[in-house]
């Protein structure tokens, strides 16, 4: 297992405050709803908990690898996966149909790496 990146909190509550921003009706929704601190609390460690567990099935796969690329891959992964979960918390609330970009990126995202 590969150990935590110590001071990544604010690492993390700034990715997951990025990723918000990258989505302005769950963004309006949070702020509107007074709502933005404790959500980017709650995505945060759950971005966290991905990172960790992504970094440690990476390690276990490539047990080589330098734990920086591990780390920043893993990161990648997590993120991704944050950023699918925000669409598919903020498509709960709109119904329109999702774009082209949005349905290849979320293609793309469940290929296998190559």
């Amino acid at each position: 297992m590969i150990p935590p990146i110590k001071g990544t909190a604010m690492l993390y509550k700034t990715i997951i405050q990025g990723l918000l921003e990258q989505n302005p009706l769950l963004h309006e929704r949070l702020r509107r709803e007074r709502a933005m601190l404790t959500a980017i609390d709650h995505y945060s460690m759950e971005l966290k908990r991905i990172h960790e567990t992504e970094m440690d099935r990476l390690f276990i796969a490539r047990p080589d690898s330098e734990e920086t690329q591990i780390a920043s891959e893993a990161m990648e992964i997590a993120v991704l996966e944050m950023e699918e979960r925000l669409l598919a918390g903020s498509k709960a609330e709109d119904d329109s149909p999702l774009s082209l970009d949005a349905a290849m990126a979320y293609i793309r995202r469940r290929m296998p790496p190559g």
